[in-house]
């Protein structure tokens, strides 16, 4: 039976036009199946009607055609036969004017070709059947438009998220009702949702994903395949990476191929890289810094004017390169790094954060020259360690000035160096110090801020008393030493 040339409209479940009590249709043979769809009404009275059906069609007759021997004939096994042939989905015969009932052949021949035959009533005519079946696409045409809207929607909501990768797949699977997965450049498996497929539908994905792979022109962007009972599907990110989405599903439904669509655009923009004029600069920029050229020299290429540093740390997992890439794109910044647990972005300063990232804590430097990059560095960490502290999405470096900068900064250096050395061979000792400190002395807040726990705190701290041979709670003591750590 050849594939039926289908409108760009869903189909209609046999069933649900069965169910119109306005029309009356009763279905008198074949089989009775819940999936079964007719993509259009079409009506002839041509004795083979093969050549004017596409395929799909609820094929409508009077039986103005049936010959009055065709009772007793193969008339009927032959016509059937045309209908299965064409690709005819199912037959619908009119109980008058021409006959009164159904001739008994045509309901065996149906049955012995399982194609679905339709009694349609003398009151019913044809055109009300037709109406039926274009007002049925309408209502389903409707239902995929809102379904697919409602898609993009939440898909677009899952970018947005501090870890939109795995965000927009789990968004994928739940709307597709199966699974989605994200094939590396190297065809290697970086990220999955959604329900668990069979060995072989799996191992089919990965190979139709090899399929879409830009491997030379010619390349496909998407290609789909069956495999295990499941429907595949496979799209080429539009980054030129490499990376690969694989969808996995028990069927496809309609807008299926349209929600997959959307998120193989999103998941190009968060995977991807920006080819142009400014990527270049950038790794001109990154050369030159690492061959020994000064900070000062360099940043004219990435762009004249002051710059603040923002350490930024999600609230509920360990970052990753994708979301640092998205964090870096809503700051406006691709000058993004991620060291361990901590995403650190340079951005310009007319670009400086003015409001929290959803699912991020943030901490902002002052905004500074090309060449004092480093200290906003180590002011931008203290201000993310206030914000995780007090729990504040966004905190910013207080740079008024100080009575610490009437001392002149070989001398405040050398003091500090003098006053900290029993500590100097512990950083952990010196952060715990400092973070303690700035908490005013806050057991839980400090514990927080350094992912520690409050007994681990307690330790270093009177660890720091006695190397230092302290007491901690005079607070002209604190005051020393919190001068000493600034420097």
């Amino acid at each position: 039976m050849p594939d039926p040339a289908v409108p760009p409209t869903p189909p209609v479940p046999l069933a649900a036009l069965l169910a119109r009590e306005d029309l009356a249709l009763r279905q008198i043979a074949g089989p009775v199946d819940p999936a079964a769809v007719i993509h259009w009404a079409h009506t002839s009275e041509m004795a083979d009607p093969y050549p004017y059906l596409l395929g799909g069609e609820l094929l409508l007759t009077a039986g103005v055609h049936v010959p009055e021997a065709a009772g007793s004939g193969a008339y009927f096994d032959d016509y059937v036969a045309r209908i299965v042939a064409a690709g005819g989905a199912a037959l619908g015969f009119g109980v008058a004017p021409v006959h009164d009932t159904v001739p008994r052949a045509l309901v065996a021949a149906c049955d012995a070709y399982e194609l679905p035959l339709i009694e349609v009533p003398p009151q019913t005519t044809f055109s009300g059947v037709a109406r039926a079946v274009w007002q049925l696409m309408a209502q389903a045409r409707l239902a995929e438009l809102r379904r697919v809207t409602e898609a993009q929607q939440s898909l677009a909501a899952a970018a947005s998220r501090p870890d939109p990768v795995p965000s927009v797949l789990r968004q994928l699977a739940q709307r597709v009702g199966g699974r989605a997965v994200l094939y590396g450049p190297e065809g290697t498996e970086i990220a999955a949702a959604g329900r668990a497929v069979e060995d072989g539908a799996r191992l089919a994905l990965a190979e139709l994903a090899q399929v879409v792979r830009p491997s030379g022109p010619g390349t496909p962007t998407s290609a789909t395949h069956s495999a295990a009972g499941t429907h595949l599907a496979a799209y080429a990110l539009g980054a030129g990476q490499g990376f690969v989405l694989g969808v996995a599903a028990p069927a496809r439904e309609p807008g299926d191929h349209t929600i997959a669509s959307v998120a193989a655009v999103l998941l190009s923009l968060l995977t991807g890289e920006h080819q142009s004029g400014s990527g270049a600069a950038r790794s001109s920029a990154l050369v030159r810094l690492l061959l020994g050229g000064r900070p000062e020299e360099v940043a004219v290429l990435l762009g004249a004017g002051r710059w603040v540093v923002v350490h930024a740390r999600p609230d509920a997992q360990t970052p990753d390169a994708v979301a640092a890439s998205a964090l870096g794109a809503a700051l406006g910044s691709p000058l993004v790094d991620v060291a361990k647990d901590v995403v650190r972005v340079l951005v310009p300063a007319e670009r400086e954060p003015a409001a929290p990232q959803p699912g991020w804590a943030l901490g902002v430097s002052a905004a500074v020259e090309p060449r004092g990059w480093a200290v906003a560095d180590t002011q931008a960490a203290r201000a993310l360690a206030r914000a995780r502290a007090t729990r504040a999405p966004l905190v910013r470096h207080d740079g008024r000035a100080r009575l610490a900068a009437l001392v002149a900064p070989d001398a405040a250096e050398a003091h500090a160096r003098a006053l900290l050395a029993p500590l100097a061979g512990s950083p952990a000792l010196l952060d715990t110090l400092r973070t303690w400190l700035s908490l005013h002395g806050s057991w839980d807040r400090t514990a927080v801020a350094l992912a520690v726990h409050r007994n681990t705190v307690r330790q270093r701290v009177a660890k720091c008393a006695g190397l230092l041979d302290a007491d901690l709670d005079d607070p002209d003591v604190r005051m020393e030493l919190w001068f000493a750590l600034r420097e």
